[in-house]
């Protein structure tokens, strides 16, 4: 059975794309933290990321490095955070957060609620910005 974030990949779920290449998929999370959360993912389903083979995670740390340079150029904060956690979506997954504190990439939080316009705006935003 293929996870949530295939079906995006395969484009049988919408998401708010802020960039793709032929291996990886950045887009916006639709239950944010913050404006600008994005999740940066590969296209292979590979469920942990540490069962990535090493030549492929280092490529998705350098899309998602890109990706999180255009969110620091397009969103008020201090830096972008980033997190692993990995239970949540069978399928390997990267959080970029604009962050101004420590406790602002705290799950636990209650996530922003964003209309389907903003989503849109933010990702195109954001979108312009990455350099591949």
């Amino acid at each position: 059975m293929s996870s949530i974030f295939s079906k995006i990949v395969n484009g049988e779920i919408p998401c708010h794309k802020v960039a793709e290449n032929d291996k990886f998929l950045a887009f916006l999370d639709i239950n944010p933290l913050a404006k600008g959360h994005t999740l940066v993912i590969p296209k292979q389903e590979i469920d942990y990321i540490f069962d990535i083979d090493d030549e492929l995670y280092k490529e998705l740390f350098l899309f998602a490095k890109q990706v999180a340079h255009s969110i620091k150029k397009c969103v008020n904060c201090k830096r972008v955070g980033i997190a692993v956690v990995g239970l949540e979506v069978p399928h390997t997954h990267i959080h970029l957060v604009p962050i101004n504190s420590v406790y602002d990439i705290d799950f636990s939080k209650p996530k922003l609620k964003l209309s389907n316009d903003e989503l849109k705006m933010i990702a195109e935003r954001i979108g312009s910005k990455v350099v591949l």
